[in-house]
């Protein structure tokens, strides 16, 4: 049994987490930090499946390294280990049983890292950098799933150099979840399509974005009663998640909201920012947002509700995750160019990775629609 049962207090009775490095806006939430953490850019973060005793995140970044903390009951973190790639690492996954990790990165390729003998292998080749990597446990088989922008996704036995499916693509792979039997994949030029992974991974539905601007996150959620994945949020450039069921009961079941704007100023003008990523809350089914604006929100979409949002960091918030028990939220405050080379200081973008007690603040909210 693990310690982060839902009902533990997340390192409140901690001494630690409260100290706060830099200046006063790189924590205004005053949550635990990450140590020893990345050099560069925070490009994904993951928690380690619930099949663990312990608590792990890893996180892949620009400076082409992931690196693994155990998390501690008082919020303390302990660097266990790190694997190096060629290029930035643009996304991270674990295997269900929590013995390794998949790697995907700018030099093309993807790695598997088992953690018990900190070896690392390379399991996947595509002709560009590597965008997303999700492990497959289905019944009859597993495998691993890559989208590259190269145009192609790509499904894996992790015991041969040879993909066991290659799926051409109309652009190059912006965004993908998987939460089994569903895949959902977000190509450039606005184009989404969903995969039925039961027997083998195949096509069930291609749909123009509901959002007018590029796409750079999605999440797929479940039914709440069934717990199987019925829809996903898509998060895009222009301040704006679009809610969207698969086969959806009724059109009005569909939704975007807005989020991630500055309020508009005496003159009308808004600033708009981007969405960086989407996290559903394991438990709760409520999501978190985060995004260039530098802030956290967390949502509920059924009461079609705002229940939370952040003080503002000095950085953007590049990327987000729940551990299994969805008591701790963890996210990255760094660099992610929104605003160019020109935006770039980097003596004083320092990245970092933080964790809160958040159970109790993805409560659904008591207001339904």
């Amino acid at each position: 049994m693990s310690l982060f049962s839902s009902n533990t207090s997340f390192g409140q009775s901690s001494l630690f987490g409260q100290s706060v490095v830099g200046t006063a806006n790189s924590n205004p939430m005053k949550d635990f930090e990450v140590s020893s953490p990345p050099d560069d850019s925070v490009s994904c973060i993951k928690f380690s499946p619930g099949t663990l005793p312990s608590t792990f995140l890893v996180a892949g970044s620009w400076d082409n390294n992931v690196r693994c903390w155990e998390v501690q009951q008082n919020g303390q973190t302990i660097p266990k280990a790190q694997q190096t790639h060629a290029g930035p690492v643009l996304d991270v996954d674990w295997s269900d049983d929590g013995t390794k990790v998949f790697m995907a990165s700018c030099d093309k390729t993807v790695k598997m890292w088992d953690l018990n003998s900190n070896q690392a292998m390379q399991v996947a080749q595509h002709d560009a950098p590597v965008k997303t990597v999700h492990w497959i446990k289905a019944p009859t088989y597993s495998c691993v799933m890559t989208g590259s922008w190269d145009k192609t996704l790509k499904f894996w036995d992790t015991r041969s150099s040879s993909p066991i499916l290659s799926i051409p693509l109309p652009e190059r792979v912006y965004c993908a979840d998987v939460k089994y039997p569903m895949a959902v994949v977000g190509v450039a030029g606005r184009a989404i399509i969903i995969y039925q992974l039961d027997v083998q991974p195949q096509e069930f539905k291609r749909m123009e974005s509901p959002l007018k601007y590029q796409h750079r996150c999605v999440s797929i959620f479940n039914d709440k009663k069934t717990e199987t994945p019925i829809g996903f949020a898509l998060g895009s450039i222009e301040g704006r998640v679009a809610i969207q069921y698969a086969s959806p009961t009724n059109p009005k079941d569909n939704f975007t909201f807005k989020c991630h704007r500055s309020n508009a100023s005496s003159g009308g003008v808004q600033d708009i920012y981007a969405v960086n990523d989407i996290s559903f809350h394991p438990v709760h089914g409520t999501l978190s947002t985060v995004g260039s604006d530098g802030r956290f929100s967390f949502w509920d979409k059924d009461a079609r509700t705002k229940l939370k949002t952040s003080d503002q960091f000095d950085l953007p918030i590049s990327c987000c995750c729940f551990n299994a028990q969805g008591n701790i939220f963890a996210y990255a405050s760094s660099y992610d160019w929104s605003k160019g080379h020109e935006g770039y200081e980097p003596q004083k973008m320092k990245p970092h990775i933080f964790m809160r007690s958040c159970f109790d603040e993805l409560k659904p909210s008591q207001k339904r629609n």
